[in-house]
């Protein structure tokens, strides 16, 4: 039989391990097991059963709720194609003409980066808001923010 430290112990190694996996998903298991400890605490009665069905099914409900609702709130906009960035709005971090090449900052990274290379087709200002046209390589093509 089970104690309830058991579980809590569990929880704990398996939230530790999850410093050794990079994939942010064992820690819904531990979590889980610590439930299973808080509840075999409040009801002692459990049987060994119960106990295991509980622990799979908080866990379960855990990755759900991670996977339906946390998760995509975390995210950036790595991976999405770069004509879905063009109109994103930025700030141009140094001064920029026809012949020279300039660097705008962002609020939010865009495609894995929050400052870009950026050329124009006019001269602009730093501290100007730009707008994004293109993604061309390893630079992206702006025009003024009106």
């Amino acid at each position: 039989m089970f104690e309830w430290w058991h579980w809590v112990v569990l929880g704990l190694c398996l939230a530790m391990a999850e410093l050794a996996v990079p994939a942010f998903f064992i820690i819904w298991f531990g979590i889980g097991a610590i439930g299973v400890g808080l509840a075999l605490l409040l009801a002692p009665a459990l049987s060994v059963a119960t106990q295991i069905l509980l622990w799979a099914g908080l866990s379960v409900l855990l990755v759900g709720v991670w996977f339906r609702y946390l998760k995509p709130r975390t995210m950036t906009a790595v991976g999405t194609s770069a004509a879905a960035i063009a109109g994103e709005v930025g700030v141009l971090v140094t001064d920029i003409s026809p012949d020279t090449r300039g660097q705008v900052r962002f609020q939010k990274p865009i495609l894995g980066s929050d400052v870009w290379e950026c050329y124009a087709g006019s001269k602009i200002k730093a501290g100007a808001r730009v707008r994004v046209i293109a993604v061309e390589g390893n630079f992206i093509k702006i025009e003024e923010a009106k």
